[in-house]
C-alpha cells in the first residue's frame, strides 16, 4: 500500500517472518534487501546464515537483531531447523552469488518456504526450469528481484503501452552501461566483485548475465511481450577475463518490432546508466534510471511531454508505487521496497503478484543468457528463444 497525498489509506497486514541466506556484513546488497523489507512494515528478520564464514556470519546476524539460536552456519542447517519451528519464517530471501541461488531455492521451496531470490535465478536454462517446475509443485512462490520492474515510472511505462498509448510496438532500446568493472581483475578495487568473472560462481554469462537479464526484463516488462529471436556478440574486453562484460544483442519481434541491448560493465565516466526507450506506431517512451521520477512521452505529431511521479497524469500502478509526494524524490530502495511489498501482499492474498518477476520470467533470462551465449559463440546467428524455453 502506498502512503502518500493521493492515497491515503490504512490497512491492518500481518507481519510476515523473513529468513534471509546470504548477504552479510561486506554485501551491498544484502543491507538493500533488509532496507527494502522494512520500509513500509511488512517484514521480520527472524533467521539467518548471511556468510561463508560461519562466525563472521553469526556475528553480524546477531549484531543486526537475530536471536543467536537463529543465527546459523549454514543454508543447509537454517531450513531444516527453521522448517520444524512453529515461528517459522513465511519467506526466505537469497542473497548470494549466483551459483548458490538454485540450491537454497530448491531447498527452501521443498521445505515449504515462499522465496525471494537475487537475480539471475540460476546459472543454468536446465536450473532454472527445474526451478519454476518445483514452484508449481509445491505451491509456493518465487519472487525474483528485477529491481527496476518497482519503480513507479516504470510500472506507469507498462500500462501506458497495454492501454494503447504507443500504437503497435515498433522498436525496443535498452542500454545498460557501468564501468565498475572496468579495472582488471587483480586490481585491488575490484576484489569484491571477483566472483562476478568467475564462472564457477557467475554462471557462463557475465554482464549479459547480471545486467543484460535486468535490460531484457525491463523491456519485456513495458512491452509486455519478449521477442522471438536474438543475435548476439558477447566480449570480454579486459584482457584475461573469463566471461563476458561487454554485450551487443539484436532483437526480434512476431509482429515485425526491432530491438537491441546493449549492456556493459566496462565504460569509463557511467555508474548505472540505465535507459529504456520504447516506440510504437503513434508514439514513444523513454525513462533513465538516473532520474527515475521522468518518464518522457511523445504522441506522434505532438510536443513532447514530461510526465512525473506522483503527477496529476500517473496510471493507477504508479500511484500505487509511489510513498511520498511529487518533488520529493524517490529511488532505488523503494523500487526494491514495491518488490517486497507486493510480494507480501500476494503471500497474504494468496495469489500472484502480477508487477512482480516470478519463477517463468526467471526461465525467461536464462533462456535469454543461453541463447546469447549460443549465439556469440557461433559469431553471430539467430537463435530463437521459444525454442530455449
Amino acid at each position: 500500500m502506498a502512503l502518500n497525498d493521493t492515497n491515503m489509506q490504512i490497512q491492518s497486514h500481518r507481519k510476515l517472518k523473513l529468513g534471509m541466506v546470504g548477504g552479510g556484513v561486506t554485501a551491498f546488497i544484502g543491507g538493500v534487501h533488509r532496507i527494502a523489507s522494512r520500509i513500509d512494515d511488512r517484514y521480520e528478520l527472524v533467521a539467518g546464515a548471511l556468510d561463508n564464514d560461519p562466525e563472521r556470519g553469526k556475528a553480524f546476524a546477531v549484531a543486526i537483531g537475530i536471536a543467536p539460536d537463529r543465527a546459523y552456519d549454514n543454508y543447509e542447517d537454517m531450513i531444516k531447523a527453521e522448517a520444524s519451528r512453529e515461528d517459522k519464517p513465511d519467506v526466505i530471501a537469497i542473497v548470494t552469488p549466483n551459483f548458490l541461488h538454485y540450491p537454497v531455492a530448491k531447498a527452501a521451496l521443498e521445505a515449504g518456504f515462499h522465496v525471494i531470490c537475487e537475480k539471475p535465478m540460476t546459472t543454468s536454462l536446465d536450473d532454472a526450469k527445474v526451478l519454476a517446475e518445483t514452484v508449481k509443485k509445491t505451491g509456493k512462490t518465487l519472487f525474483l528481484t528485477h529491481t527496476y520492474t518497482g519503480y513507479p515510472m516504470v510500472r506507469q511505462a507498462r500500462e501506458m503501452v497495454a492501454n494503447g498509448a504507443i500504437g503497435e510496438l515498433r522498436r525496443v532500446q535498452v542500454e545498460y552501461a557501468q564501468d565498475w568493472l572496468a579495472a582488471p581483475d587483480e586490481d585491488p578495487e575490484a576484489a569484491s566483485a571477483n566472483w562476478r568473472n568467475d564462472p564457477k560462481k557467475a554462471g557462463q554469462g557475465g554482464a549479459i548475465g547480471d545486467i543484460g537479464t535486468h535490460s531484457y526484463n525491463l523491456a519485456a516488462f513495458v512491452a509486455g511481450v519478449e521477442p522471438t529471436e536474438i543475435l548476439a556478440e558477447l566480449t570480454a574486453l579486459v584482457p584475461g577475463r573469463q566471461v563476458d562484460d561487454d554485450a551487443s544483442i539484436l532483437l526480434r519481434y512476431a509482429n515485425g518490432a526491432k530491438g537491441s541491448i546493449w549492456a556493459s560493465q566496462v565504460v569509463a565516466g557511467n555508474g548505472n546508466n540505465l535507459s529504456l526507450r520504447i516506440y510504437g506506431s503513434t508514439g514513444g517512451l523513454e525513462w533513465w534510471q538516473e532520474k527515475p521520477e521522468e518518464l518522457w512521452y511523445t504522441p506522434l505529431g505532438e510536443p513532447r511531454r514530461l510526465l512525473r511521479r506522483n503527477g496529476v497524469e500517473n496510471t493507477p500502478a504508479a500511484v500505487a508505487g509511489s510513498r511520498i509526494p511529487a518533488a520529493h524524490p524517490e529511488g532505488y530502495l523503494e523500487a526494491f521496497a514495491n518488490i517486497y511489498r507486493d510480494a507480501a501482499d500476494a503471500i497474504e492474498a494468496n495469489e500472484a503478484a502480477v508487477l512482480v518477476p516470478n519463477a517463468d520470467d526467471g526461465v525467461s533470462g536464462l533462456a535469454f543468457v543461453e541463447a546469447s551465449l549460443e549465439s556469440s559463440a557461433k559469431g553471430g546467428v539467430w537463435v530463437s528463444l521459444k525454442e530455449k524455453k
